[in-house]
């Protein structure tokens, strides 16, 4: 037996949700992600960033080969990136192609590419170089 179109329609009607209820779906998923990704900025070691439109936060804590991107945005995102990173002391390295590279390349809970090692090294040294003089002048 074959469905006319009008039964095909109902019965997909009735196996999914309707579009309301999927986009509301979709809308709570994005909003869960994001405060996830915004909780771990606390822990983050540096935030690089292209001054304004890019924000890449860093972690790097030795269990993994190569530091791991916990979160990154652009715009109004980028920006509230670098609120959080203050409010909590976060170091914040202005590196506009190394801010772009990573946020282009690099997935949120991804390790950085061996292509970009050296670049990403040379700012978290210069972070840890920054924190021993602090802790040293204090």
């Amino acid at each position: 037996l074959k469905m006319s179109k009008h039964e095909v329609k109902e019965e997909s009607r009735s196996a999914n949700a309707p579009p309301e209820v999927r986009s509301a779906i979709r809308k709570r998923q994005l909003q869960a992600a994001r405060a996830r990704m915004m909780a771990a900025i606390p822990q983050a070691d540096v935030v690089v960033t292209n001054p304004t439109h890019f924000a890449v936060a860093l972690s790097y804590d030795g269990s993994h080969p190569a530091p791991i991107v916990v979160a990154k945005g652009q715009d109004l995102v980028a920006k509230q990136i670098r609120r959080i990173a203050e409010e909590n002391d976060v170091p914040i390295v202005p590196d506009p192609p190394l801010a772009r590279s990573l946020h282009q390349n690099v997935e949120i809970g991804q390790m950085i590419p061996a292509e970009l090692y050296a670049a990403v090294a040379q700012v978290l040294a210069f972070v840890y170089r920054m924190a021993g003089r602090r802790k040293a002048a204090a």
